[in-house]
């Protein structure tokens, strides 16, 4: 897998055999698993969308025991797990659906993680083509959806973030992105402590179209309240690191965490620290070192601070040693440490977005109790 994939379809991911959830439970002697899905009366279960088998699965944050599977392989017809959030009693997943024309935003329930039914059907006119990340609009009943575009071969479809009406899935129109004169294929969705919602979009990713551009990264701006395109408030023209962005998340003191991608083999993958005021590069923090000097690729797409101000990473892909890894890194401190929460050892395959119960579906801060 290459992180420089639309997601428009996936091919060629090996699927493991699926565990029954009960037989689960008595293997690990997990004692909080539920009849069907994962108990989350169990602390801090941090729940990861994996596109390698379309799931959604639980883990204990503290140690990194698998807990079952919260959403089962297809459940609803789930193809390509992408954004997650909880609101009300429901979890939302936006919905890549591999294979088909448009993808969707289904609605599981909170407490069991059964399928209740599409909010946006792909067979909505103004479904999402190929849905990325996903949150709440900070007023009102609405969400917000990334769509990265580029049906066919080349970047002619651009992308957009489109809103929907949390309640019924009704269109509500995109935001206003002419302000914006480059090529646009957004990824990840967060609000802002300013109340703005950034957008992280990269250029054009389909190779033979001219306008093929692998490094682009930005992270737009918009306002919520009008829809209206705000600024740049960060590019690979201002911060030369950031390629192809898409996980973004505030922490607790306003700062902005991207994921940023390697520009070649002599570079390597790395989480990038903003000051949440100007943009500016505060402090890079590596996923492996480059392959040129021995390195093991490991990158990640998404990203989400928990409990005690952590960060957690999930790795989407490198190799057999790295890929399906989540660390858990306390980058409070001036160097941050981080430990491996899940290895590479199976359990998950390409994992991409993830969430806790307690994950504000708008800032995608943790709420503490």
């Amino acid at each position: 897998m290459n992180d420089t994939r639309t997601c428009t379809r996936k091919s060629g991911t090996a699927r493991r055999p699926l565990l029954p959830l009960a037989a689960a439970c008595l293997l690990f002697g997990l004692s909080v698993c539920a009849q069907a899905g994962v108990d989350q009366n169990h602390d801090e279960v941090l729940y990861i969308g994996d596109v390698g088998d379309d799931t959604v699965r639980g883990f204990d944050s503290k140690t990194g025991a698998f807990l079952g599977d919260f959403v089962q392989s297809g459940s609803g017809g789930l193809s390509g797990p992408m954004g997650l959030i909880f609101r009300g009693g429901k979890l939302l997943v936006s919905n890549q659906n591999f294979g088909l024309d448009n993808g969707e935003v289904l609605r599981f329930d909170r407490r069991t993680g059964d399928f209740v039914n599409a909010l946006v059907p792909a067979v909505d006119p103004n479904a999402p083509y190929a849905p990325r990340g996903l949150v709440r609009a900070p007023h009102g009943n609405a969400i917000y959806v990334a769509d990265i575009g580029t049906q066919g071969d080349d970047c002619s479809n651009q992308g957009r973030v489109a809103g929907y009406r949390a309640s019924n899935g009704q269109y509500l129109g995109d935001l206003d992105r002419s302000g914006f004169a480059a090529d646009f294929h957004p990824r990840g969705l967060v609000v802002g402590p300013d109340g703005l919602l950034y957008v992280s979009a990269i250029g054009c990713p389909i190779p033979p179209d001219s306008l093929f551009d692998p490094l682009a990264g930005y992270v737009l701006r918009f306002d919520p309240r009008t829809g209206k395109f705000v600024d740049v408030f960060a590019s690979n023209a201002t911060i030369p690191d950031l390629h192809r962005p898409e996980g973004l998340v505030f922490d607790e003191h306003g700062d902005l965490w991207v994921t940023s991608f390697r520009a070649d083999a002599d570079d390597n993958d790395k989480i990038l620290k903003l000051s949440g005021k100007t943009g500016e590069l505060k402090r890079v923090l590596p996923l492996a070192a480059p392959e040129s000097s021995g390195g093991t690729r490991a990158y990640a797409q998404a990203i989400l601070f928990g409990p005690r101000g952590d960060l957690f990473i999930p790795i989407t892909g490198g190799d057999a040693t790295t890929a399906g890894e989540v660390r858990r890194c306390d980058v409070k401190k001036k160097n941050p440490s981080c430990q491996v929460l899940v290895p590479a050892d199976g359990t998950l395959l390409a994992p991409f977005y993830l969430i806790f119960e307690h994950t504000d579906p708008s800032t995608l801060e943790f709420e503490d109790d």
